[in-house]
């Protein structure tokens, strides 16, 4: 007797908490609908975490999504929580303000929102991608806005390389940690060389306080988003991949700077030869003045001794 009621306590205890069980995973599923995230979606967007930006200038940051959502439309929230965040700019309704912008790179599975004209109170976004009406998958990143120079900074966010050349990305910092220089989604170089997908990879840290990141025996394929990392912030770069154009032709290429100022860069044989020449054309010019002036010279000591 004393056996069966056991046995009769351990099942309505192993019950009660069967039940409750079941009660937590329900509560669970309602908050994750009612917050609009999926447990399934919550690693299929990825950005970066933490990024150090000056007050009045710009950012871009990337976001790599899963391929099923190719074709979805991906969107710009801020605020610290997904359920009560503010959609500021999406893929089908475009940011009247000029404040924010997004373009998405459907091959390279990448949505970019770029926020301008940085303020103090920009701090906490949201990359998401809706789903349905009631599901959307999302990755959060905060922006640490300073007055001053930025704790991370590199020269330029965007930058144009050439196959099989190299390009360096230069950049500063004020806080401590590891420099390492990754691929948004792909593999990691934390030593003073390596290779990121055959492309390699040299960073240089020598001097305090600066560092620099070469990529070298730049292919198509390296073009994307790239990130480096200091501690705990990171700064996202864009590297694009280029063939050289002809050398009968201007090398220009435009470089945006971290604050989001565009600088032109020329270059190539044609813009040597047009600098020789306007030398030619100059060195012409004044050889004839000094003929002409010689000329007037000889004539007026020639009537001199005549007279």
């Amino acid at each position: 007797m004393r056996k069966s009621r056991i046995i009769l306590t351990v099942s309505w205890s192993l019950l009660l908490c069967l039940t409750l069980l079941i009660n937590m995973a329900l509560h669970l599923s309602v908050l994750l609908i009612f917050t609009g995230l999926t447990v399934a979606g919550i690693h299929s967007v990825t950005t970066v975490s933490k990024v150090s930006v000056k007050a009045g200038g710009s950012i871009s940051i990337p976001c790599l999504y899963d391929p099923k959502y190719t074709h979805h439309v991906k969107y710009l929230c801020k605020g610290s929580n997904v359920g009560s965040c503010s959609c500021k700019v999406k893929t089908d309704q475009p940011d009247s303000s000029g404040k924010f912008s997004i373009s998405d790179d459907k091959q390279q599975r990448i949505f970019t929102v770029t926020i301008n004209n940085l303020m103090m109170d920009d701090t906490d976004y949201w990359c998401i991608v809706e789903i349905n009406d009631l599901n959307s998958d999302g990755k959060p990143f905060q922006l640490s806005v300073t007055r001053g120079w930025p704790q991370l900074f590199v020269d330029h966010q965007e930058i144009t390389g050439f196959n099989g050349e190299d390009v360096t990305i230069h950049g500063s910092y004020s806080n401590t940690g590891e420099i390492e220089w990754c691929r948004l989604g792909g593999s990691c170089v934390n030593e003073s060389s390596g290779s990121i997908n055959g492309t390699r990879v040299t960073i240089n840290a020598n001097v305090p306080k600066v560092f620099t990141v070469t990529m070298s025996g730049l292919r198509t394929e390296s073009s994307g988003w790239y990130f480096c990392t200091k501690g705990l912030l990171q700064m996202p770069v864009h590297v694009t991949v280029k063939e050289r154009p002809s050398t009968t032709e201007p090398v220009n290429h435009t470089a945006v700077s971290a604050y989001g100022e565009p600088t032109t860069v020329q270059g190539g044989n044609h813009s040597v030869s047009i600098h020789l020449k306007s030398f030619i054309i100059r060195l012409s010019v004044l050889i004839s003045i000094v003929m002409v002036a010689s000329f007037i010279w000889f004539m007026f000591k020639r009537c001199k001794v005549i007279h």
